[in-house]
């Protein structure tokens, strides 16, 4: 009788911790209150759901990144006409004319709700600023889905973690010119697609390589956004560009900034160069 009571005792106990934890749910998240939308899209609690890469909810804050429930909707910012004065500017033969378009872009949202709400409302108005200049800047007013005239193919033979699959190359690709095989692993691994074995899926699906643009954006660049536009450089392409190595290109993504600060009425902040 003593073991049936235990026996009983110890099942109540595991049905009530089952129904105390929190519920993980894949990749969009939308996770309850108090509960952390985790890098890979899952809800919980803990470092490995608040920590890195956290999307939304009480996520342990890197220095410089303070997440925040701002109530600016991206879509209402990153309106059609704001969208088409970028691709406008491309040329008529650009391949991203008929690639990248705003349904894309919205439709990859769905995956990081997480982004365009950092800090106060001028600061997630500022994240957006920042990745769209980037995203100008990269894909030259989003012509481009891939590097033009890559000069290796982007395989990082020391991470044996992602081996390079034969015959792959791993140059810039999507809207932030996503490179390198361990990127292109990691990416694959958190959106679900063989991002070793085909990496030219970037360059062929509109909403994956937004997607893909997204999550290099708040894994590599969303932790130093509030430190200034000039760190988010430094983060995408600072061992080429910072420090004096090529000060026209700092200044064309500067410029890019400061006009979508501009159009979105909020100040563009200091720390601009890097």
């Amino acid at each position: 009788m003593a073991s049936l009571l235990s026996l009983q005792t110890l099942i109540l106990a595991v049905i009530i911790a089952i129904a105390v934890m929190p519920i993980a749910m894949g990749q969009n998240c939308g996770c309850g209150a108090g509960v952390c939308c985790s890098r890979y899209g899952y809800c919980g609690n803990g470092n490995e759901y608040c920590g890195k890469g956290c999307r939304e909810g009480p996520c342990n804050s890197s220095p410089g990144t303070t997440p925040s429930n701002s109530d600016v909707t991206v879509a209402d910012l990153v309106t059609p006409h704001f969208f088409s004065g970028i691709i406008d500017q491309a040329a008529a033969s650009c391949p991203g004319k008929s690639f990248y378009t705003r349904d894309a872009f919205l439709n990859a949202l769905n995956a990081f709700s997480g982004f365009g709400k950092i800090g106060s409302a001028d600061d997630s108005k500022r994240e957006i600023a920042a990745f769209f200049a980037h995203v100008t800047h990269e894909t030259g007013h989003l012509c481009y889905m891939s590097e033009q005239n890559p000069q290796s193919n982007y395989c990082d033979t020391s991470r044996t973690d992602y081996p390079c699959a034969p015959g792959k190359s791993y140059h810039g690709r999507g809207p932030l010119q996503l490179s390198w095989n361990y990127n292109y692993g990691t990416t694959g691994n958190d959106l679900n697609f063989d991002g070793l074995g085909s990496p030219e899926s970037v360059a062929n699906d509109p909403v994956l390589a937004f997607k893909a643009g997204l999550w290099f954006w708040m894994n590599n660049v969303r932790p130093v956004v509030t430190q200034g536009f000039g760190a988010t450089i430094q983060r995408i392409n600072g061992d080429i560009e910072c420090d004096g190595k090529e000060p026209q290109l700092v200044q064309a993504r500067i410029n890019y900034y400061t006009n979508y600060c501009k159009q979105f009425g909020v100040c563009p902040g200091g720390n601009l160069s890097c």
